[in-house]
């Protein structure tokens, strides 16, 4: 709901009323009670932004979401393959015999 700005053309008495659009303007003066009110023609306000904020990454342009994603795809694909060297190295390490021998019995 909007607020209206008032001016008593009787008393010059100006304040501001908070109306539903659809309401009716006054036209009684609560100071002088003459019915000499007008509305006044107003800039309205101003956007009031609520919640948890508004960032400037939020509405970025689409070149910019495009070049981000190829970005990240050449990181992932990066990563797969040092994942896989890191791997294929590991694999061409010999193992290391891990059965016990016996020792011949003393006896």
């Amino acid at each position: 709901m909007p607020t209206y700005d008032y001016l008593c053309d009787s008393c010059g008495h100006k304040f501001e009323k908070f109306q539903s659009i659809t309401a009716r303007p006054l036209r009684k003066c609560p100071e002088c009670g003459k019915k000499q009110l007008k509305r006044l023609i107003g800039a309205g306000a101003g956007i009031i932004f609520k919640g948890s904020g508004f960032y400037e990454t939020d509405y970025r342009s689409e070149s910019y979401k495009e070049a981000k994603k190829k970005e990240e795809k050449t990181a992932t694909e990066a990563k797969d393959k040092k994942d896989t060297k890191a791997k294929t190295a590991s694999d061409a390490k010999p193992k290391k015999d891990t059965t016990k021998t016996k020792s011949p019995d003393k006896t």
